[in-house]
């Protein structure tokens, strides 16, 4: 299948059609191929990093007003977690697969030998830019119904939203009940290209390093740390149980 009929098949999963197509090409277009076949072009239509930070803002309002016609009863805190579980790189991710972003993505030499486009960050990223793309081609009656109709399944999953919890919080709770202390975050390592780091968090308490975990960012890492240190100390209250 050619690349302009999978446009014409992205489009139909959305359910909106482009009055510009460059908007969607350009979406799709990552930093790496700008780098390599559009250093031409203007910095504003060279590749989709500026379109990605203009769809991670217009995701977070259309799943904010989502939320909140969704769960009347959740208080604000309550809503920013669920924000936070329905908006991050895992989900956004998955929608991806489902709609084959994968196969259209534009690429740079290098990010096509290592399999950038199966890349969870390159490919929530590029969802993002799309986002984005529908939002300047069509306005915000254009995109919130994209947005509400792609994340369907995933608000039909109730339980699993209001039961989220921030990793951070369970953690801190745990600490301060147990040790009285708060355990602090710290960064001890990041690699790879500036487009797609890992980061690596050490979590501690005063005198102990309860655990590390890597991420796709600073926040999502310390997530990660969070709920391995909440795995650990579990794993030690199950032991001292046990001896008693």
């Amino acid at each position: 299948m050619n690349s302009e009929m999978n446009l014409e098949k992205l489009q139909d999963q959305l359910g909106y059609r482009f009055g510009d197509l460059r908007l969607l090409r350009q979406s799709l277009t990552h930093v790496s191929y700008g780098h390599e076949f559009n250093i031409d072009k203007p910095l504003a239509l060279r590749d989709n990093e500026r379109l990605e930070y203009l769809g991670d803002a217009v995701l977070d309002l259309v799943i904010s007003d989502l939320l909140l016609e969704s769960f009347p009863e959740a208080a604000e805190g309550q809503l920013s977690k669920m924000r936070a579980a329905v908006v991050n790189e895992k989900t956004l991710y998955e929608i991806t697969k489902s709609i084959r972003l994968s196969e259209l993505i534009l690429l740079g030499k290098g990010e096509q030998r290592t399999g950038g486009n199966q890349k969870p960050s390159i490919l929530s990223s590029a969802f993002e830019a799309l986002i984005a793309a529908i939002y300047i081609d069509g306005g915000f009656n254009a995109v919130y119904p994209v947005v509400r109709f792609m994340f369907a399944p995933i608000f039909k999953e109730e339980n699993h939203i209001i039961s989220f919890q921030d990793h951070k919080t369970k953690l801190q709770e745990k600490v301060q009940g147990k040790l009285r202390v708060t355990p602090t975050y710290h960064l001890i390592s990041s690699r790879g290209p500036d487009h797609a780091k890992i980061f690596e968090i050490e979590v501690r308490t005063a005198d102990r390093v309860l655990a590390s975990a890597d991420g796709p960012s600073k926040k999502e890492a310390e997530q990660n740390a969070a709920r391995a240190a909440m795995e650990v100390l579990m794993s030690e209250t199950a032991g001292e149980d046990h001896q008693s």
